[in-house]
């Protein structure tokens, strides 16, 4: 009789227990819920820029405007005298050199991009080709790996096609620009590829 009562009182007090629970669960999945909302507005909130007021951002002023007002009359202008006809010949020589010039420095320009862009790809490849060769030297068996071998090889080929090309060009720059303009933008250094030992 007493383990029958023991018993039906142990089932109630787990039936209790487990009502109780889900109760607590369900109140902890409210409260999350609640949470992520409340995380997620915030983080609306601070992804709405505050207005940055700048000098692209203000309205050019009127010419008047920044004229400075003043009774004193303006000093003469020191403007050359009208030219002999001789001149326009001259000046029409003048245009035009300053045109091919213009031409001269826009090139010079793109070749300087472009070679930062070969070195930067070169960096790239140089430093993909150094995490190939850690992964083929790190497998015990990379003596019969060929598929590996050649992968390197490969890569080591496409750097020194790479690097001519890159040598090529820096070579036109300086042929073009005055000594003072053929330096390119500087990217830093690649890290050195470990040697693969001799078997």
């Amino acid at each position: 009789m007493f383990s029958r009562i023991f018993l039906r009182s142990f089932a109630l007090f787990l039936a209790v227990f487990a009502f109780s629970s889900i109760r607590l669960v369900a109140q902890d999945d409210t409260s999350v819920a609640e949470a992520a909302r409340r995380a997620r507005q915030q983080k609306q909130d601070a992804a709405k820029p505050s207005h940055v007021i700048d000098n692209d951002s203000l309205p050019p002023a009127p010419v008047g405007a920044t004229a400075p007002s003043s009774a004193a009359p303006a000093p003469e202008s020191n403007a050359p005298a009208p030219a002999a006809p001789g001149a326009s010949a001259d000046s029409a020589a003048l245009k035009k050199g300053a045109s091919e010039n213009e031409s001269q420095k826009k090139e010079i320009e793109a070749l300087k991009q472009e070679i930062a862009e070969k070195k930067e790809k070169l960096n790239l490849v140089k430093r993909e080709m150094a995490l190939d060769q850690d992964s083929y030297l790190s497998n015990p068996d990379h003596d019969h790996d060929t598929a590996g071998k050649q992968k390197l090889d490969s890569m080591q080929s496409d750097i020194a096609a790479a690097q001519s090309e890159l040598e090529q060009l820096q070579s036109k720059l300086a042929a073009l620009a005055p000594p003072s303009d053929a330096t390119a933008p500087e990217t830093p250094p690649a890290p050195a590829a470990p040697e693969a030992p001799k078997p």
